[in-house]
């Protein structure tokens, strides 16, 4: 009997010896990024934002993922949630929803519930820290990626110069192309007639100096 005793009281201590700071170590290491992941991650502008926004947040509090797509937008527009357009909203909240938030989960920087819209920080975020410190880091201008849109000088919005020069020319244009068949079927003036090369080729360098005046006086 006190040979099995003894091996109870064996077994006992062999359970505690086991036991606590190995396993938690283990885990610590298991969540460590690798450097080629952790700086894939800061090097789009959109995800260092959402680190930065998650820093003033404890481990595993749960924040709405539309107030982190929001203040995204705001600081990439430079201007208050309060005064955002409902498109600078929806274009950080889909990039966000589609691209960086399941990004950042899969990498287990977050824990991202998408079908709630529920976003907390994990211990893996601390890493980040440092880097989101640095004064001027979130200023730096970012490389596209591919998982980041790009805008290019096709898709941009027309500037009212170029607006106001294309319709300037297209008049011209128009008025051009009728003088031109007035003059084929002989109902122009003998004097446009005369002249319609000259006249034309006049009409469109005046418009020509006139905007050039327009953009640089």
């Amino acid at each position: 009997m006190s040979t099995v005793g003894t091996q109870q009281h064996e077994s006992k201590g062999n359970a505690v010896d086991v036991d606590p700071e190995d396993d938690v170590e283990e885990e610590t290491e298991q969540q460590e990024l690798e450097t080629d992941d952790l700086f894939h991650i800061l090097q789009n502008q959109r995800r260092r934002r959402v680190l930065k926004f998650l820093q003033d947040y404890d481990e595993g509090e749960q924040v709405d993922m539309r107030d982190v797509a929001e203040q995204v937008a705001a600081w990439e527009h430079e201007t208050t949630v309060q005064q955002l357009s409902s498109n600078e909203r929806q274009r950080v909240y889909i990039a966000l929803y589609q691209s960086h938030l399941p990004k950042l989960d899969e990498k287990g920087v977050l824990e991202y519930n998408q079908s709630r819209g529920i976003v907390e920080r994990t211990p893996v975020a601390d890493q980040f820290d440092p880097y989101l410190d640095v004064d001027g880091a979130d200023d730096e201008e970012t490389p596209a990626t591919a998982d980041e849109p790009v805008t290019t000088e096709a898709t941009a919005e027309p500037t009212t110069a170029g607006r106001s020069s294309t319709s300037y020319y297209s008049g011209a244009t128009a008025l051009g192309l009728a003088l031109t068949a007035m003059s084929w079927v002989g109902v122009a003036p003998t004097a446009v007639t005369s002249y319609l090369a000259t006249f034309i080729t006049g009409m469109f360098a005046f418009i020509t100096i006139g905007l050039n005046y327009q953009r640089y006086a």
